[in-house]
């Protein structure tokens, strides 16, 4: 079950207070891809590479393993942030990024400290070529809103996957009453009419702890994966954000159905605290979490920061093939320390 003491999204908003700079990763080029929260997208030959940061941050590669900056997709801010959260400072949190009817939907969070002052965006483009006369991202609004005492859930760390259906369907939410649910509209940029919401991920919040406050419940960032008959719903559990003292770690739960109920290898509901563990961290990766997973060239990748402890716990990209085994993935941690990311300057 799941039962934790700490709100990982407060120590998260405490770490990513640094001002906001034009172009952050000039100094690194060489190094590893320092990032929370990574996504991806492939377009003709190139991969993207969207993560937390100020105006959310972009990378292009070829390879998946060298990696140029791109720049942000907001210069300054969504001009509705400071409505929502006052205190915004230009770092958005946790992305997505889908295609959807020839344009490429970008969904970001904007929250306030520790609480569930916080709503999800939407912005579009195009295409994601930065060299392309096509390229601009154009924001959408809100797509949903949390507000404290009103709502028990939390409006971050968006997760839009297509069912069979070629209907749209939103995961997100972390703390309070856990991970939600909802179908989209046509052009997925709002709840569909008459709304249709579902629990897919809960712990064990105690009675006592107020409305407005997060809890104990170390859950978060729900992501959706369609493989063979089944969707997969990856969670992140434990302490992120603390470097080298973090226990942030993977789990994950199946359903034949796109809003669940999501049961683990021993049939517990994840919306009862159920989970698997798929992978956790080492005495070199500490923690690790906040994933996404693709399928790129018929191979399927699971997508995730981890923080080194050689580093001082500095965060890094990793991706890691996934193999699956009696229908439930399988990711080897010696890929950990084979995976290696390098920042360079340009991507032709």
């Amino acid at each position: 079950m799941i039962k934790t003491t700490l709100s990982t999204t407060a120590i998260l908003c405490a770490l990513i207070t640094a001002p906001v700079s034009a172009k952050p990763e000039i100094d690194r080029i060489g190094q590893q891809v320092s990032i929370h929260d990574p996504v991806m997208a492939e377009e003709n030959g190139y991969f993207y590479l969207f993560s937390t940061g100020p105006g959310i941050t972009i990378y292009r590669s070829k390879d998946r393993i060298h990696w140029a900056y791109q720049g942000r997709a907001f210069d300054t801010e969504p001009t509705w942030a400071k409505s929502v959260a006052p205190g915004f400072n230009g770092h958005l949190w946790a992305p997505d990024v889908v295609e959807k009817d020839g344009k490429f939907h970008l969904y970001y969070s904007v929250s306030a400290f520790g609480k569930n002052t916080s709503a999800i965006g939407l912005t579009v483009t195009d295409t994601l070529d930065p060299n392309s006369p096509d390229y601009g991202w154009k924001d959408q609004g809100i797509v949903v809103q949390s507000v404290p005492n009103r709502d028990n859930w939390n409006a971050i760390d968006p997760a839009v996957i297509e069912d069979e259906n070629g209907d749209g369907w939103m995961a997100f939410g972390s703390f309070w009453s856990g991970h939600k649910m909802f179908k989209l509209n046509d052009d997925w940029s709002a709840p569909a009419q008459p709304q249709q919401w579902h629990s897919i991920a809960a712990g064990i919040r105690p009675d006592d702890v107020p409305a407005a406050e997060a809890g104990p419940v170390e859950l978060e960032a729900p992501f959706i994966f369609k493989h063979g008959d089944y969707y997969y719903q990856f969670i992140s559990l434990g302490k992120c954000c603390r470097g080298a003292d973090s226990t942030y770690h993977l789990a994950v739960g199946r359903s034949e159905s796109v809003t669940g109920p999501y049961l683990d290898k021993e049939g517990r509901d994840l919306a009862q605290g159920g989970a698997t563990v798929i992978l956790k961290g080492n005495p070199d990766w500490p923690g690790l979490g906040h994933n996404s997973a693709y399928t790129f060239d018929g191979k399927d990748y699971l997508v995730f920061h981890a923080y080194e402890a050689a580093d001082n716990g500095l965060q890094k990209l990793k991706i890691l093939p996934i193999t699956w085994q009696e229908g439930w993935p399988q990711v080897d941690a010696a890929g950990l320390a084979t995976y290696r990311s390098e920042l360079v300057e340009s991507i032709e």
